[in-house]
């Protein structure tokens, strides 16, 4: 393979490519999260989750591809096992299958989170000028908030 040469020094490409590998974990994780969610739930509120959920995880799917393409992009490996994902990934696992609200509030959770980690993304990418990077983890956030948003809307209140 031919040296990389797009403006970016060989150490930032391999930071920045680093916090994308977080990215794509807790992105990944929640995922299968979402997914799971969305084949188990139950309740009251049944069609109307198991419908959101399927919005988020097709979403977070075309989101996973975008974050390993720019980390192969930088040229680096992208991880891409349930091994690697679990030591890489901030999101919480879940055992058994919690209540529908329990679910939502679980899913809120994993959005802020990636949302955390979309910061350190942002901070990595902007040291290293690497404006693709800026605006892919930009839009993440962006996402990842308004997500976060409409499913806290979602809960009872306290």
């Amino acid at each position: 393979m031919h040296k990389i040469d797009i403006g970016i020094a060989e150490e930032d490409r391999h930071a920045v490519a680093d916090s994308l590998s977080h990215l794509l974990a807790d992105s990944y994780t929640l995922y299968l999260q979402t997914h799971n969610f969305h084949w188990n739930v139950t309740g009251p509120q049944f069609r109307e989750l198991h419908l959101m959920f399927e919005e988020h995880y097709t979403e977070l799917a075309t989101a996973v591809d975008d974050i390993a393409e720019r980390i192969r992009t930088l040229g680096v490996a992208a991880p891409g096992t349930y091994k690697a994902f679990a030591k890489l990934s901030s999101i919480e696992e879940v055992d058994g299958v919690p209540s529908a609200d329990e679910m939502v509030l679980r899913l809120t959770r994993g959005h802020e989170q990636v949302v955390k980690t979309c910061r350190d993304v942002l901070a990595k990418a902007q040291g290293a000028n690497d404006e693709s990077s800026v605006a892919l983890a930009s839009d993440r956030m962006r996402i990842h908030e308004k997500t976060a948003w409409m499913l806290r809307a979602l809960q009872k209140a306290a």
